[in-house]
């Protein structure tokens, strides 16, 4: 596994882990936390530095995971964390990033993480009632006192990105970004590409879908969020399934899987771009991290690109209280 470099010299391997599916979202969890320590510290074994977790997961939970999963080898590890839900009794009821909010989160995040500091601290999503320069604001102070040492932004629009950048620069920017997911490309990418700020796309892997794993025969278990996604409904599903068929298809002359496919399309894409694919399995660890190691021609490359305007992509990625949340 080699590394990329996101904003302000944070080095970090080429691809990295999203550890939400390991607490929630994507049917039962697990009921062996021990095998999900192993996957975590299995991933470092494998060249894998850089872990993505948010409070909310669970919530908690995913953090406290992670922190004791990764505690042996902390020295050797990114350890990325989010802050900016108001969490009601162990439920998400909105946002929340005042600066007093962002200092509690991040003192309760160090506990349940176990370590002194955050590496790179995101605001998960943006909050229409607190001006982005306070966000930025509390964050650097936690910089100052030791307790974070990078500030990223998640689902934030371009003219967000500036105004935070401004007042405290910007490491990373999170987003869905995946070969039908392109909603980035237009605005968000020139900036960072401008700003110097690194891109971390989340749900790489279109939540599954570009597996090719995933299709009008799939039942989602209780509690599966894609149960709930309109882009994962029956009719959406067949309308989508040439783009897979597609991506499919240039996977098998590569002796690759589609999954890795997707993954090495983002990565030809920018050098400071590292996708974070989840998984519960380690099998799929290795096949996500071997991505890297998949070429694409500039022809490939091309097709890719237009793929997704070619055969057109069917649905929202999130249902219609999930994109209130998205800054634009």
């Amino acid at each position: 596994m080699h590394t990329r470099t996101l904003g302000q010299g944070l080095e970090v391997s080429a691809i990295g882990l999203g550890c939400m599916g390991m607490s929630q979202s994507y049917g039962p969890n697990p009921g062996d936390r021990a095998d999900m320590i192993g996957v975590l510290r299995g991933a470092v074994d494998r060249g894998i530095t850089f872990f993505d977790t948010a409070e909310v997961y669970g919530p908690y939970v995913n953090e406290e995971l992670v922190g004791e999963a990764l505690a042996p080898v902390r020295e050797q590890v990114v350890l990325a964390t989010k802050f900016g839900w108001n969490i009601d009794n162990g439920t998400m009821n909105g946002v929340d990033s005042r600066p007093e909010q962002i200092k509690r989160v991040a003192d309760a995040s160090l506990r349940r993480l176990r370590t002194d500091a955050i590496d790179l601290f995101y605001q998960h999503r943006v909050d229409p009632d607190v001006p982005i320069e306070d966000v930025a604001g509390a964050v650097a102070e936690l910089v100052q006192a030791g307790k974070v040492r990078h500030f990223g932004l998640s689902e934030a629009a371009a003219g967000t990105i500036r105004r935070a950048h401004a007042v405290h620069p910007v490491t990373a920017v999170q987003s869905e970004y995946s070969l039908w997911t392109r909603d980035p490309e237009p605005e968000v990418l020139p900036t960072l590409a401008e700003l110097g700020i690194g891109f971390v796309p989340f749900s790489p892997l279109g939540k599954g879908f570009l597996t090719g794993t995933v299709d009008t025969t799939t039942t989602f278990t209780e509690g599966d969020i894609r149960s709930r996604v309109p882009r994962f409904d029956q009719d959406n599903l067949a309308a989508n399934q040439s783009l897979v068929d597609h991506v499919a298809a240039l996977a098998k002359t590569k002796n690759a899987s589609p999954g890795q496919i997707a993954l090495a399309w983002l990565l030809v894409k920018q050098p400071w771009i590292v996708p974070i694919p989840g998984t519960r399995r380690t099998s799929r660890l290795e096949e996500n991290a071997a991505a890297t190691q998949v070429p694409l021609s500039a022809d490939e490359i091309a097709d890719l690109d237009a793929l997704a305007d070619r055969v057109g992509v069917h649905g929202d990625r999130y249902n219609a209280a999930h994109m209130g949340f998205v800054n634009k």
